[in-house]
């Protein structure tokens, strides 16, 4: 068995990493892409590799010699790379494909070892490497039968983006036999080359193909082996913390992405939190179905989305404000507070890292549940001089919860001592009470000091659109910081999204219980493993106490390299304590995490 890598184009979405060299030197943590594919088909005793160069060929050539490998290499030039694609470069190598069975590679893939093992050790001799389709995914596709068939063959053009469910996409990797060579391939591609000419690619030909009656090529798909094309700068950053050999430093890359995580493949993300049982999937459809005119049309300006929320929320117009995201209000909130303002530790960290550290109080819990009452918060503050407070509740990372009646004692007690207070009930509709908010018109006229925070995204699931709300009935500072955010600080999506809100209230509502029976379920499956201790929450994450045999960051580690799963480490929020958060999705991605645990808390 001989392999084929087709290296000649010019790659110009990587833009300045390809001016001066072809696109399989550009270096993956230090690794030029052609240095390390080579070295792994080095590993599979191959007659010779044949690489089809074309832009900055020879200075490609001279880089390949300087690499020590011993399988013999062939190289076949591509004068006219610039006026023809990939069909054409193939064509090129044709008489090698006939001498015998051959792998075929596009050169700007990094993937892991496993990938050419899986393809060399399935029996059938014919066969496209495919993987399940996913949203960061690029260029053809195809649809499978059963049998591994190939029921369709689906350039990118060609793709219908409802239909992706049902996709496998192409790997960009191929096993020929030289019986499939000399008397399907060679003579379709000589074929269709005459009819339509040089600027074509190859994986029309196998299009063509797999119309016949006996095709003979089938499809292999992967099995959850990593791999990644690179097209563009984005790709390099995303394979570089993918593929990066250290462990450690693969770790702290993704969380130092803050988000994004579906450009990662097959990553189920136990980190950042959200509502699995909400939106429903007619909600999603009417968005869809608006999405042209969303698109290209601007969205409406503060006064209007402030109507729009004050509507969903049954507060008035002045009493509220909508950013993008939560985060947007915080910060602007945080910079019109002066004096000392008093925090909770642990806690959602965007609040504190926004004031002045020398002007902030905070309280930690002293107790292994991090859990607190409304009179240990009024006990602690009342001699601390603080002009603001700041309550998430339920708190993060902790889901301790303090009912409505008590935070409202809280609420009280900060009236009479001229406190004002900020309260971030972004979790507060996962609670087990009834009516636990409290954006209510009575209570905002009655406390003109208390501020509530929610964040859309984490409540009702939907943290693309980037939505958040902040009400009061301090009008005058309401005022302040809408003039403070921008005009059009939300766009189109979003403002649709709270104008076809309350049409969903009875799903949002169903969502809720569905949810809290997960939670518990979900609880009772953790508690059953041995070495972790689960403090019970009011929100949509559990925190989990490790056995002091176990280490948080070594079970993150594991938990994302072995099994894709990434979780919340604690350690710099519970002063190196051994704690987690762990996100509560569906059922199906729950019972993924539980089994991975157990698997690795085994294995300690």
């Amino acid at each position: 068995m001989q392999a084929i890598i087709l290296a000649a184009g010019m790659g110009k979405r990587l833009k300045e990493l390809t001016r001066d060299n072809t696109k399989c030197m550009v270096k993956v943590n230090g690794v030029a892409l052609i240095d390390r594919m080579l070295n792994q088909l080095e590993q599979h005793n191959l007659s010779r590799i044949v690489i089809v160069v074309g832009y900055h060929g020879q200075k490609l050539i001279d880089y390949i010699g300087t690499l020590n490998i011993k399988t013999p290499i062939v190289y076949v030039n591509n004068p006219d790379y610039d006026k023809t694609n990939n069909i054409y470069s193939l064509a090129l190598a044709k008489d090698w494909l006939c001498k015998e069975d051959s792998l075929l590679f596009e050169s700007d893939l990094i993937f892991e070892d496993s990938v050419i093992e899986e393809l060399i050790s399935d029996p059938r001799e014919t066969l496209a490497l495919v993987d399940k389709y996913e949203s960061w995914m690029d260029g053809t596709c195809m649809k499978l039968g059963a049998d591994d068939s190939i029921e369709a063959f689906l350039p990118g053009n060609k793709i219908r983006f409802n239909e992706t469910k049902d996709y496998y996409k192409t790997v960009n990797i191929y096993k020929f036999s030289r019986h499939f060579s000399e008397t399907h391939y060679v003579p379709f591609l000589e074929a269709y080359r005459t009819a339509l000419g040089q600027n074509e690619y190859y994986e029309q030909v196998l299009r063509v193909i797999t119309m016949l009656d006996d095709p003979e090529i089938k499809a292999k798909r992967l099995t959850g082996q990593s791999w990644y094309e690179i097209d563009d700068i984005q790709d390099l950053d995303i394979a570089e913390s993918i593929f990066t050999p250290d462990e450690d430093e693969r770790v702290k890359r993704l969380q130092g992405r803050y988000g994004g995580y579906w450009r990662y493949p097959k990553l189920i993300d136990f980190c950042y939190l959200v509502n699995p049982y909400f939106p429903p999937d007619k909600m999603k459809d009417e968005i869809r179905a608006s999405f042209d005119t969303l698109l290209v049309e601007y969205p409406s300006g503060m006064h209007i989305n402030s109507l729009l929320a004050a509507k969903n929320f049954g507060v008035r117009q002045e009493s509220i404000i909508v950013g993008n995201g939560a985060a947007e209000l915080i910060k602007s909130l945080m910079e019109h507070l002066e004096g000392k303002v008093g925090f909770v530790r642990p806690t959602f960290e965007e609040y504190p890292n926004r004031y002045d550290s020398e002007k902030s109080v905070s309280y930690v819990p002293q107790n292994n549940d991090y859990s607190y009452s409304a009179d240990d918060l009024i006990s602690f503050f009342s001699d601390s001089g603080i002009s603001s407070l700041v309550i998430v509740n339920p708190d993060n990372p902790t889901g301790n919860y303090i009912p409505k009646k008590d935070i409202l004692r809280i609420v009280d007690w900060c009236k009479d001592n001229n406190i004002s207070i900020i309260i971030d009930e972004s979790f507060v509709d996962f609670s087990d009470e009834e009516d636990s908010s409290l954006i209510k018109q009575d209570i905002l006229d009655k406390n003109k000091h208390l501020f509530i925070m929610k964040s859309i995204s984490k409540s009702y699931g939907v943290p693309g659109l980037r939505l958040g709300v902040l009400a009061s009935g301090d009008s005058l500072m309401i005022d302040k910081l809408k003039k403070d955010v921008s005009i059009w600080n939300i766009n189109s999506f979003a403002e649709f999204y709270m104008q076809i809100a309350e049409k969903y209230n009875k799903d949002y509502a169903a969502a809720l219980v569905r949810f809290r029976e997960e939670r518990k379920r979900y609880q009772k499956e953790l508690e059953k493993i041995e070495g972790i201790r689960v403090i019970p929450s009011q929100a949509n994450y559990l925190m989990v106490e490790l056995d002091p045999r176990l280490s948080s960051k070594e079970l993150l580690k594991r938990l994302l390299i072995h099994h894709n799963l990434l979780i919340k480490e604690l350690a710099s929020k519970t002063e190196g304590k051994n704690y987690l958060r762990l996100a509560i999705r569906n059922t199906e991605d729950n019972d993924v995490l539980i089994a991975a645990m157990k698997k690795e808390i085994k294995l300690t």
